[in-house]
């Protein structure tokens, strides 16, 4: 259910893009989604089907890149890949202190529009 809020944003931020060009219909949106985000793409997709009918959007393929997460100890510095659910400590020194500095973010990367007439 969290992808509901970020769903309307991005489609927010398309529409915007399609008004700024003439009022063009979305072909595809190119979404980068980091994997510590938790969202789940068929939940994204769900949503934005729904949210885009009526609009210049509706029909619009999403195409999701996956961004693998990372972390940084905060003790040794050891940066290393994570996925869900976070590590309880580092693998070289096993401090708790963790900090994500990667695959946490969600960003329109791209929108393609029809530009035939």
């Amino acid at each position: 259910m969290h992808e509901l809020p970020i769903t309307q944003r991005l489609l927010e931020m398309v529409l915007e893009v399609a008004r700024k060009h003439g009022n063009q219909r979305v072909r595809v949106v190119h979404l980068v989604i980091g994997e510590m985000t938790g969202y789940v793409d068929e939940a994204v997709q769900f949503y934005f089907d729904i949210l885009s009918r009526g609009t210049l959007a509706e029909g619009a393929r999403l195409r999701i890149h996956r961004e693998p997460g990372q972390a940084r100890c905060l003790s040794c510095g050891h940066t290393f890949p994570v996925a869900p659910p976070l590590p309880l400590g580092c693998p070289q020194c096993k401090s708790p202190r963790l900090e994500i500095t990667g695959g946490d973010a969600c960003r329109l990367e791209a929108v393609e529009l029809d530009d035939t007439p």
